[in-house]
């Protein structure tokens, strides 16, 4: 049987930042071909590619995850309790659990399953949405998606709407004010009534959030600023346009306009029965991959150290979690759904 913790160190010692994946996909169609399952890569573009890998049956539940970090990369490293390195827990860690489980279904007799492992979803899911098209008549049932969700059931998740606003000024030398109009004011103010607004509450998933993470603008300090622009991400309990909509007018109300954005309304997820649930407020590649079947979303490892400089995973969840997605399939498989 293979041991979780040492695959998902080896797979941490592999670099798969977003754009640079090829070679953990290697790794894994490597190995899972030696195991015997029936290995198809998708390709994404020239260099990238999605990982298929079927063991034998009818693919009536697919458990996936995607195999691009954040970066910077850094490797791994153990003690008694963790393991450490970019991946551990997002989602390096989560998906060594699913081939392990899946080694444990095979031995029952339990073939009716695949893997799908994609690229891409730390930044736009490209991976996810063209599998979504390649796969959609292989007869799955379920989908389960494997993030960091503290080894609980997620039974919903935030929307997200993700968009760049500019706002256009008149340059100028900064002594004569008057002669100029400064985009980075026009922005701060903007920045202002965003940060105030209400952006929605919903009796499940909670208050709707915004994170303006990146502003840009001006070229020197004695110069009036011409031109700025903002980042930002809200994590939704409405739809998408809804919040565009909003937002529009109160950047329009400074000058603004949206550049870029793109979003997916809330998900809600399938869980097994009988099992606790949590709703999550992170995005995931679930809105992306409804044509495989009903959404399931579960992993060990918090996302809270995702993306951070001490990312890990407890080895005590990974290797729980084995069995959890091993009595999840066969649960899906009876129909044991609440």
């Amino acid at each position: 049987m293979i041991d979780p913790v040492a695959l998902a160190r080896q797979l941490i010692e592999i670099p798969s930042t977003t754009d640079s994946e090829a070679a953990v996909g290697e790794f894994l169609e490597r190995e899972l071909t030696a195991l015997g399952y029936a290995c198809r890569r998708h390709a994404v573009s020239a260099t990238r590619f999605n990982l298929f890998a079927a063991a034998g049956g009818r693919p009536r539940v697919i458990l996936n995850s995607h195999i691009d970090t954040v970066p910077p990369w850094f490797a791994p490293r153990e003690d008694a309790d963790y393991l450490y390195g970019r991946g551990a827990c997002d989602t390096k860690g989560v998906y060594a659990a699913m081939i392990a489980a899946g080694e444990r279904l095979r031995s029952r007799g339990i073939r009716d399953f695949a893997f799908l492992f994609v690229v891409g979803e730390e930044t736009d899911s490209i991976g996810a949405k063209m599998a979504n098209t390649e796969f959609a008549g292989i007869g799955s049932e379920f989908v389960v998606v494997g993030e960091p969700t503290e080894s609980t059931f997620a039974r919903a998740s935030k929307g997200a709407f993700t968009c760049t606003v500019r706002f256009e000024g008149i340059a100028g030398h900064s002594a004569y004010p008057e002669r100029g109009d400064s985009a980075i004011t026009k922005l701060a103010a903007a920045i202002a009534d965003i940060n105030a607004a209400d952006w929605g509450t919903h009796d499940v998933l909670g208050q709707a959030t915004v994170n303006i993470g990146v502003v840009r603008g001006g070229v020197k300090p004695n110069v009036i600023a011409g031109e700025a622009e903002a980042e930002m991400i809200f994590r939704l309990v409405t739809d998408p346009d809804d919040v565009r909509n909003r937002l529009e007018a109160i950047i329009a109300r400074h000058g603004g306009r949206i550049v870029k954005g793109a979003g997916n309304p809330p998900q809600f997820m399938t869980v097994p029965e009988g099992v606790a649930s949590r709703v999550v407020a992170f995005n995931t590649d679930v809105p992306h991959l409804r044509t495989l079947g009903k959404p399931l979303l579960f992993g060990p490892g918090s996302i809270l150290d995702a993306h951070g400089a001490e990312e890990r995973i407890a080895k005590k969840d990974l290797l729980a979690a084995v069995g959890t997605y091993e009595e999840m399939v066969v649960s899906l498989l009876e129909g044991r759904v609440a």
